[in-house]
């Protein structure tokens, strides 16, 4: 029974299988691209301070480096966090204060 079992469902485990590897690839890519702009920021500073360029073009190009970085680690957040709905906030309620019956005055605590 389970060989037969294990017959029928060798084509799904083999595209689950591939599924994974093109993620674990896609992954590896994305990592890589994290370091290749950390490493263009790094040459950036140095560039900088030897005065192969100016602070003008320093910081323009830091801009560009840092959206694109910035946009890398949102996607990676997105992708790792969980899709939660959002909560909405309770309204937060007073106590109710209790009124004494008419005509009894409320004695003070000492």
């Amino acid at each position: 029974m389970f060989l037969v079992d294990d017959i029928l469902l060798s084509p799904v485990k083999g595209v689950l299988w591939v599924f994974r590897e093109i993620h674990d690839a896609a992954q590896q890519e994305l990592a890589g691209e994290s370091e290749t702009i950390t490493a263009a920021l790094s040459e950036l500073y140095m560039r900088l301070e030897t005065g192969q360029i100016t602070e003008a073009e320093f910081d323009a190009q830091e801009k560009t480096l840092l959206d694109r970085l910035d946009r890398l680690q949102a996607k990676e957040k997105a992708a790792s966090a969980p899709a939660k709905k959002p909560v909405k906030p309770r309204p937060k309620v007073k106590p109710a204060r209790r009124k004494s019956p008419p005509g009894v005055k409320p004695v003070a605590l000492v």
